[in-house]
């Protein structure tokens, strides 16, 4: 029996809701992450407290259920609208994930999840803005940002106008709306630059 697409939506958003940074600060330091730093699960805030490893690993962790949610749905969802669903449904969810009272990341790795798959050029191009505006300034915030900022016309570009393009403005939105201390921060210069050093 065929599931309904919709189906894919909500399992897009359910693996989204997995919050890896949380429970591997909490394996391995019996700590609630969202009490360091940012107050965020997500691999810089991670990487506080457990390293540059730690954060690295939750990058790949939130990155994986991203893309799992997309390739699911391209194989089993009707078409193409909910494909895009889902990987949209699996960044809220990291965002806002149920598992956490709703208290999650900012998706930066799990949006990188989602769109390798659906438009691996765009994210390399992305990607490479993103490396280098760390590189220059330390802040991973800011690289963040630009990034999400310019993504829907990367996509578009490689892409056209289609459902993902509408999927990718909205995650940037989000992505964006998620940093907004961050540049309220930054503005004001008080944003703190990343270090490879673990937090004592």
């Amino acid at each position: 029996m065929t599931l309904p697409s919709w189906v894919w939506v909500i399992l897009g958003y359910a693996l989204g809701s997995i919050p890896f940074g949380y429970l591997l600060t909490r394996l391995f330091t019996g700590e609630d992450v969202r009490n360091t730093g940012s107050g965020v699960t997500g691999a810089t805030n991670v990487s506080r407290r457990l390293g540059p490893w730690g954060g690295l690993a939750t990058m790949l962790l939130d990155a994986g259920k991203g893309a799992l949610a997309v390739v699911l749905a391209q194989a089993f969802a009707q078409d193409s609208r909910w494909t895009a669903l889902a990987g949209l449904a699996a960044v809220l969810g990291h965002c806002y994930p149920v598992f956490l009272d709703f208290r999650g990341g900012k998706a930066v790795a799990t949006a990188l999840g989602v769109f390798l798959i659906a438009c691996p050029p765009a994210v390399g191009v992305a990607a490479v803005l993103f490396i280098l505006v760390i590189w220059t300034t330390r802040y991973v915030s800011l690289g963040s940002l630009l990034a999400a900022a310019v993504f829907p016309i990367l996509y578009w570009l490689f892409h056209g106008p289609e459902s993902g393009v509408v999927a990718s403005s909205c995650t940037a939105v989000l992505i964006i709306w998620r940093h907004r201390d961050n540049i309220r921060r930054l503005m004001s210069g008080t944003e703190r630059k990343f270090s490879l050093r673990r937090k004592a």
